[in-house]
């Protein structure tokens, strides 16, 4: 039997600033540039940057070299930093005007 992958909950979201709380960039800091929520991954701006092999294509203009990329990591290695008192915190949820909100759970504030 196949199985299906199910999508996953991410705790952040698309421009969230957050920190990588484990592997070899642990401690670097960026902003989610996109979320993958089939694989349960987060791309980071300036995180988990790989060298890539290219192919020359003359037809696309595309020249032909080793290019540094960006890949996505899974989204339990990243911390979301509150966004007011600065620190790497949890995410809880409150219902406000029936809506759902996040809130830190360092400082109480609002994220959203």
């Amino acid at each position: 039997m196949i199985q299906k992958k199910e999508k996953q909950n991410i705790h952040v979201k698309k421009g969230d600033r957050v920190i990588v709380i484990s592997g070899k960039d642990k401690g670097k800091i960026g902003n989610v540039k996109d979320i993958i929520t089939k694989d349960g991954t987060v791309l980071v701006e300036g995180v988990n940057i790989v060298t890539k092999a290219q192919k020359a294509n003359p037809m696309l203009g595309v020249q032909g070299g080793l290019v540094k990329i960006e890949k996505p990591i899974n989204s339990s290695k990243v911390m979301l930093v509150c966004p007011q008192c600065e620190k790497a915190t949890r995410i809880g949820q409150i219902v406000k005007d029936d809506k759902k909100v996040r809130v830190c759970k360092k400082c109480n504030k609002e994220i959203d």
